[in-house]
């Protein structure tokens, strides 16, 4: 059926013409001018100006509108800022680069001759054996360049130091309210004027068993072993800790601990957060006297100079039924303090008159050691870090058919026969017998790499904690790669900004030398993370370098 509206008549469907993208002209004797004097429009819409259209969609027009007002006095001052924040971390970045330049050339002050010059020695020059997967690796590298992240990095820092010290002050008074309720709360029929019964006379019947009652803050008359104040309970030296295992959800739990020196005692709670306002702040090891399990200090009271950055705190599962079931699966529980409060340290120091800690001549001569042979390796490891320690790490884990961490003495050098890691018989007999203080034929092959190869410092590994904690959102211990994919962000990285390579290659370089380190296809367990920021660092001098590089990609 054919329609007619306002004088113009509608073609049947079978006549209609697809749209082709061309205008088409008006009809003959008909112009714009004759065509809107037949067809006025009504005054609410604004005629149609065809002459004004533009055939072309690229062509954009950035029009500012006339009555912006002017910025006020507040934004200007907030830009004269950042425009000032922006300049001064710019000149400190640059001042930076410049000493890092001067250090290289001081170091190195004839690059171009040094490998003639060992070729001539009969030495075997350091790049030739640097491999596809080494070279990839050390694209990482240039996250430490970009010359905005200090300011960045600066103010990520302020709220996290907020962030950490509201956690720390949560458990404080958890821990607090913990403990002096205890010598507060107890059963109500205590609470008699003559305060004591007789043992022969039985209860009232009227009254309600004691599971019934209410139970009140109440006046006591009884009195406990130690009564712990307010005040005794503040002379505390406060640490954060985390766990050293091959689990990957225990090596991120957060612990933090007090050691009280009015008894030497010392516990350590479990922060727990669900979610983004769900906090639960639980006991992980109770209050009590403890000592150390194993090492130089066997047996010895734990002390004011045992705890600083670094340290370890030893516990036999047994002593705590109530770790978690993972935990429990080793006999000896480690702790790593990662940091402490050192105002109170020097304060409870002066107080006590301890001075630092008491380190051993034997403990003196270990560390002396170890040092030795890490020294002896770092040229080895220095451009070779990601791919020796991850291939290291994945050969470990396939030696150990047992699950329990621990290999013989044969295993440790076949490994570092393999890795071409040359170490003397004279020094690794020597670390031998440091590290097998239990007299057993066998020793965990994680306390090995750590004491031959060394590791990288808890700031270091407080930030490597935290890109795994955020991919590792169901906290399972290991991330699938395909999360690790979508998370890893390259476009700041400083090749990706100049143009010489695009974020898909970035990204790419990194999840193969990641790959290698891989003992399953689809997923990344910590220990193999940790392994690969372990050898990267070992090429990285200055920390905040290292932590550009994985805040960069992470987003942290």
């Amino acid at each position: 059926m054919d329609l007619e509206i306002k004088g113009v008549a509608a073609s049947p469907r079978s006549q209609t013409q697809p749209f082709s993208g061309r205008k088409k002209p008006l009809k003959q004797g008909w112009t714009s001018e004759s065509w809107a004097i037949q067809n006025p429009c009504s005054p609410v819409v604004p005629r149609l100006d065809l002459g004004s259209l533009v055939d072309s969609d690229d062509e954009e027009q950035n029009v500012i509108p006339e009555n912006l007002p002017a910025p006020t006095g507040k934004y200007k001052l907030k830009y004269q800022q950042y425009k000032t924040e922006m300049k001064e971390g710019y000149k400190q970045y640059s001042q930076r680069n410049a000493e890092k330049t001067k250090s290289n050339i001081t170091c190195q002050p004839f690059p171009r001759n040094k490998t003639e010059e060992k070729s001539v020695q009969g030495e075997e020059p350091i790049e030739d054996d640097l491999t596809t997967l080494d070279r990839k690796a050390l694209l990482q590298q240039g996250y430490a360049d970009n010359p905005y992240s200090a300011l960045w990095s600066a103010r990520k820092s302020d709220a996290e130091i907020v962030a950490a010290e509201k956690k720390k002050q949560t458990v404080a008074e958890q821990m607090m309210i913990d403990h002096l309720s205890r010598a507060v709360i107890s059963d109500p029929e205590q609470n008699f004027t003559n305060g004591t019964r007789s043992p022969g006379t039985l209860p009232d019947p009227k009254m309600a068993p004691v599971g019934f009652r209410k139970r009140t803050l109440h006046e006591t008359k009884i009195r406990t072993h130690s009564t712990l104040t307010e005040n005794v309970l503040s002379n505390k030296l406060q640490f954060d800790g985390r766990i050293i295992s091959r689990n990957g959800h225990d090596t991120c739990r957060e612990l933090i601990g007090f050691f009280f020196t009015h008894d030497q005692s010392l516990t350590v709670y479990e922060y727990r957060q669900f979610g983004k306002n769900r906090t639960n702040v639980l006991p992980f090891i109770q209050k009590n006297i403890y000592s150390h399990q194993r090492g130089r200090r066997k047996g010895k009271q734990y002390q004011l100079g045992d705890f600083y950055i670094g340290a370890n705190l030893t516990f036999l599962s047994s002593d705590h039924p109530s770790l978690p079931e993972s935990v429990k699966e080793n006999a000896l529980l480690v702790l790593r303090i990662t940091n402490v409060d050192q105002i109170a340290l020097d304060s409870l120091r002066t107080a006590s008159e301890e001075h630092g800690d008491d380190v051993t001549s034997q403990e003196a001569n270990d560390r002396l050691v170890f040092k030795a042979i890490q020294d002896a390796l770092k040229v080895k490891l220095h451009k070779r870090g990601v791919r020796i320690l991850t291939g290291l790490g994945k050969y470990f884990r396939q030696l150990d058919k047992e699950g329990n961490g621990h290999l013989d003495k044969a295993d440790f050098k076949q490994a570092l026969k393999l890795f071409h890691l040359e170490v003397s018989e004279k020094d690794f007999e020597s670390s031998w017998l440091i590290l097998n203080d239990g007299g057993s034929d066998k020793v965990d092959y994680g306390e090995f790499k750590r004491a031959i190869i060394g590791e990288m410092n808890e700031y270091r590994k407080s930030f490597v904690r935290k890109a795994f904690m955020k991919l590792d959102f169901n906290k399972t211990g290991s991330v699938p790669i395909i999360d690790i994919r979508k998370c890893y962000c390259a476009k700041k990285h400083p090749q990706v900004i100049s143009g010489h390579s695009t974020e898909e290659e970035i990204k790419s370089s990194f999840l193969e030398t990641l790959k290698d380190a891989r003992s399953k296809s689809d997923e990344v367990s910590y220990c193999e993370f940790e392994d690969y920021y372990e050898g990267l660092s070992v090429g990285i001098v200055d920390d905040e370098d290292f932590v550009n590089i994985v805040r960069t990609p992470w987003g942290i």
